[in-house]
């Protein structure tokens, strides 16, 4: 958490737009990573409660206060300097705060648990919270995507390898070809497994009554997954949530790529419905949606290769590395939350021009279909037609069928592939 936030809690959001005033971005507010940690301390009580050790009154209260607790995050965070972590300084206040309405409950909250208890859970809360709403985003993508492979499914123009034409194909391929890729995504978001963390100081669950059952009880309590141990210095479920993200942000960034290539002036094939307006240049219309969910796909890797990197913690209890996830989780799930709704924007908006697809596939003439021309002839043949300056139907003329020069009869398995990704995504729905 950030100490430096205005009122609004929107840190950061100035320079990172494309995460500004979505709903990730107040998903992984510091007012919603505080409400997940004392939620996190609630549900350790109720937990404890079921397991006896302790009384159901004091839990009751621990979690009436909990409720109805607001502290600012500003002041935690600074406090949060002498332990390096805010779980101290906020259970203390809510000791404080239940000892106010009942003296004799206030030693039971937090009992037996440690700091990294309390704010690995809530972090798996706030990443269940933000995942949610990134998926719901793809499936929001993903239904438009699916539209336009349809609409745009014998849609001609031309497929590019190296950034230069090379066989035809279809657009509703192309968009097949994006909704693959979050499809691809979305699975392995929901496949993503957010476990509690409850051990104790060192994750022997000494302090906690040596249950080795509490653990379960406290994950129910917060609808999380059952961890088999405590993992305070195994990530591996930060390092999973790190790799879906960064797949995810891919996904997203390639098809903002390939947007961005085709709005250019000389290609002109679709258009966003963003303003793209410049400070300079009245005339333009930058592809402002997908620059902005590029430039998240180009953040999220660094951030998910720390959590990476985090899995290397020392011991029982890691010095730094497990700091140093905090920011990276909520950048990730930022970044990736922004360019998740960002590209629902965009994609809900975007305007094809198929005239122009066609009118591009055109430029490259007969030339557009030699793969099928070598095929038929020999490539030395058709190397030494495509050397003349003559178009090849000209030069080939008797050689070939003339049918073997329209591009729409050299589309491959495009229409089944199509296909192929449709169901797939009838499916995972």
């Amino acid at each position: 958490m950030s100490s430096d936030q205005d009122s609004s809690d929107q840190d950061g959001g100035l320079l990172s737009p494309v995460r500004a005033g979505t709903a990730a971005e107040t998903a992984t507010s510091d007012r919603a990573w505080l409400r997940a940690m004392l939620a996190a301390e609630a549900a350790l009580a109720r937990a404890q409660a079921r397991a006896g050790t302790v009384p159901p009154e004091a839990a009751a209260t621990i979690g009436r206060v909990a409720d109805a607790f607001t502290p600012d995050p500003a002041d935690l965070a600074g406090r949060a300097r002498q332990s390096a972590n805010p779980v101290v300084p906020l259970v203390a206040d809510l000791r404080r705060a239940v000892a106010e309405t009942a003296p004799e409950e206030a030693r039971y909250v937090h009992h037996g648990a440690t700091s990294q208890d309390i704010l690995d859970s809530a972090a798996m809360l706030v990443c269940r919270e933000t995942v949610g709403i990134i998926g719901a985003d793809l499936d929001r993508a993903m239904a438009t995507l699916a539209g336009l492979a349809e609409t745009h499914r014998h849609t001609l123009t031309a497929a590019r390898t190296l950034g230069q034409h090379a066989v035809p194909t279809t657009f509703g391929l192309k968009a097949a070809g994006w909704l693959s890729g979050l499809l691809a995504a979305r699975e392995r978001l929901r496949d993503l497994r957010l476990p509690a963390q409850l051990g104790g100081a060192a994750g022997t669950l000494a302090a906690l009554g040596g249950d080795p059952t509490l653990p379960a009880l406290f994950a129910e309590e917060l609808g999380l997954a059952a961890p088999p141990v405590p993992w305070h210095a195994e990530r591996s479920p930060v390092a999973a949530l790190g790799a879906a993200l960064t797949q995810t942000s891919g996904a997203l960034g390639k098809t903002a790529l390939d947007v961005i290539l085709l709005t250019q002036t000389e290609v002109g094939e679709v258009a966003e419905s963003s303003a793209g307006g410049s400070s300079a240049m009245p005339h333009k219309r930058n592809p402002a949606l997908s620059v902005l969910v590029r430039s998240a796909s180009l953040q999220v890797p660094v951030y998910g290769q720390l959590l990476v990197t985090a899995q290397l913690a020392e011991h029982e209890r890691a010095t730094g590395s497990w700091q140093a996830e905090w920011h990276a989780v909520r950048e990730c799930l930022r970044l990736t939350g922004g360019a998740a709704e960002t590209t629902a924007e965009l994609l809900a908006g975007l305007r094809v021009f198929p005239e122009r697809m066609r009118a591009n596939l055109d430029l490259t003439g007969d030339r557009v279909v030699s793969e099928r021309l070598a095929t038929l002839l020999g490539r030395d043949r058709l190397e030494r037609a495509a050397a003349q300056e003559e178009p090849l139907r000209r030069t080939l003329a008797g050689e070939v069928p003339d049918e073997a020069f329209d591009p729409a009869g050299y589309l491959g398995a495009a229409q089944p592939l199509i296909d192929r990704v449709l169901t797939a995504y009838r499916e995972q729905l």
